[in-house]
């Protein structure tokens, strides 16, 4: 492959349409945009969700919910990810470094989802009632 030989995928470029340009091509004389009003004037459109002046849906709609800033922080593992980590230690630093949690991550919590068979010793996370039982009966710890 040479650099004067790279050609765009087939279909990717095709001519801009050429409008007002004569009765013949079909797109002479209003080019397209019919014939008067406000979208067939030039720079003449309105934003994004105006319904010509009736009270547009997004203000219709009640507002509703909420989504904390701080979700971002949090994370979770279940026990079927700890059997697959299979270290003898866990905590933060070495969740993260084996990529099983995001790097904001600030509070991480174990979750009682899957089956836990291999002895873990948790430092520093929290860990759901069931999940704290599970991890205790295969012979580990939580701290």
């Amino acid at each position: 492959m040479e650099l004067n030989g790279i050609k765009p995928a087939e279909g990717a470029k095709h001519a801009k349409r050429r409008v007002g340009r004569g009765i013949g091509s079909g797109l002479g004389k209003t080019a397209g945009r019919g014939h008067k009003g406000q979208k067939s004037r030039s720079g003449g459109y309105h934003k994004v969700g105006f319904e010509g002046g009736q009270m547009p849906m997004h203000r219709r709609l009640p507002k509703r919910g909420f989504k904390s800033h701080l979700l971002k922080f949090n994370a979770e593992i279940t026990l079927t990810t700890l059997e697959a980590f299979g270290s003898g230690d866990v905590d933060l630093l070495t969740l993260k470094q084996a990529g099983l949690v995001g790097q904001l991550a600030k509070v991480v919590k174990i979750i009682n989802t899957g089956v836990l068979t291999k002895a873990v010793k948790v430092n520093g996370l929290g860990a759901t009632a069931g999940a704290k039982a599970a991890i205790e009966a295969a012979g580990g710890s939580v701290a």
